[in-house]
């Protein structure tokens, strides 16, 4: 019995690994336009570029401190100028097999559009589920949440080939409802297309 639960707790385990740990559209690690709990690990960074129905999107997050990533967005909306945002997000507790995860973050710190401070808890759950919510001020408007599915590789049996590991989300970010889909195509290289804010969106992000 001991054997079971033990082998059981590793399984759960190995499915919180937040394996396709990328960045949202607004910078800090996350789903679609909401941020999680995760926090990149020592000497982790992230970049990505989102194509939005209205402009574009370039982002780069680093890990600067245990436990804290600090990074910089740029938008650039149609017929407007560029936008440079930075960003902090800081783990109070990481999850673990019965616990949530904890952190707290600023995005847009000096204000130059939308200052939003926010809290968010992150869980794993069987089945290869994963459940967010958070509560925050400016674009955040309140409580945001999301869930999020993960797919694993179905062997292809025509060719040998692997269809790659995909995660579904579904995310309100406190004003509407967000949906997409993040492929990995290769070792720390995903591909995010969806539907965010009424509109579509595709982008590609890297992290080490």
């Amino acid at each position: 019995m001991n054997n079971v639960i033990i082998g059981l707790s590793c399984a759960l385990l190995l499915s919180t690994v937040p394996v396709f740990a990328a960045s949202t559209v607004n910078g800090p690690t996350g789903l679609i336009n909401s941020p999680t709990a995760d926090v990149l690990r020592s000497g982790q960074f992230t970049i990505g570029y989102y194509h939005l129905g209205d402009g574009d999107v370039g982002s780069f997050t680093t890990n600067v401190v245990p436990n804290v990533e600090l990074g910089v967005t740029e938008f650039h909306y149609d017929g407007q100028g560029n936008k440079n945002y930075i960003n902090v997000k800081y783990a109070l507790k990481p999850e673990t097999i019965l616990k949530p995860g904890l952190a707290i973050g600023i995005e847009d710190i000096s204000n130059k559009d939308k200052q939003s401070i926010y809290a968010v808890t992150s869980k794993a759950l069987p089945f290869a589920f994963r459940l967010h919510a958070g509560v925050g001020s400016g674009r955040f408007n309140g409580l945001f949440a999301g869930i999020e599915k993960t797919i694993n590789p179905i062997r292809i049996r025509s060719n040998h080939n692997t269809f790659p590991p995909m995660t579904l989300i579904a995310e309100y970010d406190g004003k509407t409802m967000n949906y997409g889909a993040r492929m990995s195509i290769m070792t720390g290289l995903k591909l995010d297309a969806g539907i965010r804010n009424h509109n579509g969106y595709i982008g590609i992000s890297f992290t080490n």
